[in-house]
Parts: C-alpha cells; sequence; structure tokens
C-alpha cells in the first residue's frame, strides 16, 4: 500500500531555525509587553510627578525657612524675617503705591529698628497690665481711613485682598494706643496742666501777636548714635521721595513716625515758632503749603513736615456755622435710572417738609422721627474748610430757611443753618493752651522712656534683614 504522505513533510524544519510560535501566543506576547511598557511609562511618570512634588515641596520648606529666619531677639522676643516683609508689604499697599524693590530694601533696616522699638514698648505694656479694647483700635483704624477720604473698611479690605493680614496693621495700632496709656501713667503728676501754667503761656501767646502761626503735620525719625546718621537719613530720603510721589501723609506718619503725633496722622495742629525745633521753623517760614520739605535735623532725628495752612497769632476771621439737617434713609442704595417705590416716597416726603419748614427745632424734630441715621447736629462748621459741594449750598443759604433736598447714594438730606458769624478762631481758649502744654509733655517723656528701654534691653542681632 503505498504512504500517505504526513502532512508535517511540508514544513520542513531548517537546521538552527526555532519554530515561530502561533499566533494567539503572539498576540498575547505583544499584549503582555505592550502592558509592561505602558507600566514603566506609568511608573516614570509617577516618579517624575512625584520627583516635582519633592522639589515643590523643599522649594516650600525653604521658603518657609527663610521666612522665618531670626533678624533679631529683643528681651527673648524674636524678630523674623517675616515679621519686616509683612510690615514692608503693609506700608506699601496702605500708601497706594507700586513700591518697587529697590526703595523697600532701602526701607529694611528702619522697618527692622521700628519694630525692635515696638517689642520693647509691647513689653513695658505687659509690664504695666495694660489692655487695648479691640474698639479702640476699631475706632483708630475708622480714623485712618476718614482723614484719607477711604470709604468705611476701605483700608482692611484692601488689605484681605492683598494678602495682608489685618493682624499687621492692628499690632502696630495695638502698640501706639497702649503706648500713649504707659506715657500717661509715666507723667503722673507731671500730667496736670496747672491754671498758673495756662496763664503763663497765654500770656506768651499776646507776645507773639502777629507772628507766624503753622497748621503743620510732621514724620519724626529718630536717631540712635548721632555720630553714625547715615542709615536714618537715607531712610527718610527715600519716605520723602515716596511723598512727593503721592503717598498719603497721614499713613506713611502712621506707618513710619515716631512721634506722638502718629496716631493723628503726624498732625500737630496750630503750632507757633516757638513751640517748634528751631531747625524746622527755619524751613517753615520759606516752604510752600502743601510741600514736602527735605529731611530736617533736629535733636535725636530727622524731621519730615508739611504745612496745610498758615496764619498770624491771634489774627484769623473765619465764618462759622450752626446747622440742622433731617436725613430721609433710603431702604438700599439708589440706582438713579431706577429709583425704587420706597427712594420715590422718600423723595416726596423730603419735598413735603422743605415746604413747611420754618426753624431748626422742626428740622431736629424731624430728624428723629426719621430715626436720626445722621446726626441731627454736626457741630459747628467753619465755612472755608467745608467740601466745596457744602460750601455752594450753605454759603448762600439763609438763616432759618431749608436747603433744597439733596440727594445721595443712602438717602436724602435737608439742611438748614441755625446761625451764622464771623469769630476769631485763632485765639486759643485755656482747654486748647492746655491740651498743647500737655502734647509738650508727653512728647519729651516719650522720647526719654525710649531710650531708657533701649538702654536696658537685650537686643541681639542674628542676621541683616
Amino acid at each position: 500500500m503505498r504512504e500517505r504522505p504526513s502532512r508535517m513533510s511540508f514544513f520542513p524544519a531548517t537546521r538552527g531555525a526555532v519554530p515561530s510560535p502561533a499566533p494567539r501566543r503572539r498576540r498575547a506576547g505583544r499584549a503582555l509587553t505592550a502592558g509592561l511598557l505602558a507600566c514603566m511609562a506609568l511608573a516614570g511618570h509617577e516618579q517624575a510627578a512625584a520627583a516635582r512634588s519633592a522639589r515643590s515641596i523643599a522649594q516650600q520648606a525653604q521658603a518657609a525657612e527663610e521666612q522665618d529666619a531670626i533678624i533679631a531677639t529683643v528681651n527673648g522676643s524674636v524678630l523674623t524675617k517675616r515679621d519686616v516683609d509683612t510690615r514692608g508689604r503693609l506700608f506699601a499697599l496702605s500708601s497706594g503705591l507700586d513700591v518697587s524693590d529697590d526703595v523697600m530694601e532701602r526701607l529694611r533696616p528702619q522697618i527692622v529698628r521700628q519694630l525692635i522699638d515696638e517689642r520693647l514698648r509691647m513689653q513695658e505694656m505687659l509690664d504695666r497690665h495694660i489692655n487695648v479694647p479691640i474698639k479702640q483700635i476699631a475706632d483708630a483704624i475708622a480714623g485712618i481711613e476718614q482723614r484719607n477720604g477711604m470709604p468705611e473698611n476701605a483700608l482692611r479690605n484692601k488689605l484681605a485682598e492683598d494678602g495682608v493680614s489685618l493682624t499687621t496693621l492692628i499690632d502696630q495700632i495695638r502698640v501706639q494706643l497702649g503706648w500713649s496709656q504707659v506715657l500717661r501713667q509715666e507723667t503722673g503728676e507731671r500730667g496736670r496742666i496747672t491754671a498758673a501754667e495756662i496763664e503763663q503761656r497765654t500770656e506768651a501767646l499776646k507776645r507773639e501777636d502777629g507772628k507766624p502761626e503753622y497748621m503743620i503735620s510732621e514724620i519724626f525719625i529718630p536717631v540712635d548714635d548721632p555720630r553714625h546718621t547715615e542709615n536714618e537719613l537715607k531712610f527718610t530720603e527715600t519716605i520723602i521721595q515716596e511723598l512727593r510721589e503721592g503717598a498719603p501723609f497721614p499713613i506713611v506718619a502712621a506707618q513710619f513716625s515716631q512721634g506722638q503725633s502718629a496716631l493723628e496722622g503726624g498732625m500737630m495742629g496750630w503750632t507757633q515758632e516757638d513751640g517748634l525745633d528751631p531747625q524746622v521753623v527755619a524751613v517753615a517760614r520759606q516752604m510752600p503749603d502743601g510741600a514736602i520739605s527735605n529731611a530736617i535735623r533736629v535733636a535725636g532725628g530727622y524731621v519730615i513736615a508739611t504745612i496745610a495752612e498758615r496764619r498770624t497769632v491771634g489774627h484769623q476771621m473765619a465764618t462759622i456755622l450752626s446747622m440742622r439737617q433731617a436725613f430721609f434713609p433710603f431702604e438700599s442704595p439708589l440706582d438713579p435710572e431706577n429709583p425704587t417705590d420706597q427712594q420715590k416716597s422718600m423723595l416726596d416726603s423730603a419735598n413735603a417738609f422743605v415746604a413747611n419748614a420754618k426753624n431748626c427745632d422742626q428740622v431736629e424734630a424731624q430728624n428723629k422721627k426719621l430715626g436720626e441715621k445722621h446726626p441731627s447736629d454736626p457741630g459747628e462748621l467753619l465755612l472755608n474748610r467745608l467740601n466745596p459741594r457744602m460750601r455752594e449750598v450753605l454759603e448762600p443759604l439763609p438763616v432759618g430757611q431749608p436747603s433744597q433736598p439733596l440727594v445721595s447714594e443712602d438717602g436724602i438730606a435737608v439742611l438748614m443753618v441755625c446761625k451764622r458769624e464771623e469769630r476769631n478762631i485763632a485765639i486759643q481758649t485755656p482747654s486748647e493752651i492746655a491740651d498743647h502744654l500737655l502734647n509738650e509733655r508727653v512728647e519729651q517723656t516719650s522720647r526719654q522712656l525710649n531710650r531708657d528701654l533701649q538702654r536696658r534691653a537685650i537686643i541681639d542681632m542674628r542676621s541683616k534683614s
């Protein structure tokens, strides 16, 4: 019988060759290889991501370590780079200027010095068990906003928007307010102004009759070592540059002045020449109103001055107004293009009131009926110091006649002048004289106590700022 050829004889094996795998096994091998490659790629991505994350964490840790670097210890209290940077940012934001890195670098040494002084003052406050209520701090912040024409809460909102903790501002103001209490304690009986002292100053003012008097504000920069004033002068000139570029004087004074007028935005009020350093007098006589002085070297430091207005002692006639107002409040802010029914009703009521009001008592009674959202009696007003719009309304308004309704975003005001008189406002009252004498005494006490605290302190400077 003839044999059938084997199927395998059609695929003879070649010597040295490896038999080809079956198709299914080839697909499985390729899938396995692809899977291994994918796993390796995934592992590589994860390792790269982990490396980037590790670098990021390391950079953050290094940055945090740098921020927490100790610049100085003040009687054991630590001052860090973060403290200095945050105070610098507070100045930049509150001044409203784009403060360059170069300017900030020039400010840093004085910021360090100021923070050291604040540490010393805070420690003295704690030793004397002085506590500053939070309401006092809130009122002080509101005062800064008002002096700079800011809406309520504008300063704190701006700090929040730019990532600066409100605590930074609160801590600074807490020290300023608490230090005032320290000085009152330190002054003690010397803080009592006697009738004889008031009389003596009154006689001195009479002898000054007709001489210049200035509505002056100052920023005082103390000098530690009179033999080496380079750093303080450099800082003072930097501040002057920022002021001349538009930084608000009251805010810069509140930030950097070491005088007792800092909380008042540097405002010293009406001051006679014998109440100023002779060097400041020499500059004040020549500088125009509203200008920023150059650095003025005085005993104990440098002064930057600005003058709002000037007069002669004992001579300044002004128109004084006594007035009342009725305020018709809106329940929501006014949209002039789409007033609400309530706002239209308030305008009708205001017009009706204007048609019938005959005297200031009626205006005051009406304001109380409306909830007294604004005070009925804003106090005596100097006509020449009112804002232009208000002056335009009140200057021609006869006594006892109501104004036309004055519409604003939150309501409608009706004003009435109760009394108008010309008065010499340059004659200081005994209480004003007493205030000036007390301020001079407290300023002297502050500078002396500061020197004492610095002399007794253990200050360890660890690194440059």
